[in-house]
């Protein structure tokens, strides 16, 4: 491998406004989104309300519509849009919530839909039931 493609391959971690701000509050240890040549990868939040930071105590619904947005944001950051979604991970608390779930997430893949898990896990740390991550190319 030359130089330039080892360069290529570095990891970028990128900030993303509000999000950045509201995972240093809380001291987290993650970047919201990393580039690395032609891959990008978006790390599962937990539905941060936009105004405030805090995390959205809010239906299921509501909470999938505030994980996709946030989504979306960090891919738009590193120059990339939901097109360009290889894969995503779903974590969620209930299989109750699947079929909800299901109707927000159509609404942002609505053609040729990304590969995809939906994986229930325990309750979160938080009043919060559903996170996504995802990787892209461009």
């Amino acid at each position: 491998m030359n130089l330039e493609m080892k360069r290529d391959m570095r990891r970028e971690a990128l900030r993303v406004e509000p999000i950045s701000t509201f995972l240093d509050r809380r001291q987290a240890p993650v970047s919201p989104v990393t580039r690395a040549g032609n891959m990008i990868f978006v790390a599962g939040l937990p539905p941060f309300d936009p105004d405030t930071g805090e995390i959205a105590d809010v239906p299921i619904e509501r909470q999938s519509e505030l994980v996709m947005e946030q989504m979306k944001l960090c891919l738009e950051t590193a120059g990339a849009s939901l097109d360009n979604v290889m894969k995503c991970n779903v974590y969620c608390t209930s299989t109750r919530h699947f079929a909800a779930f299901n109707t927000v997430y159509a609404r942002y893949f609505p053609h040729d839909p990304p590969a995809r898990i939906f994986v229930c896990t325990p309750e979160w740390f938080g009043p919060f039931d559903v996170e996504i991550d995802c990787i892209a190319m461009m």
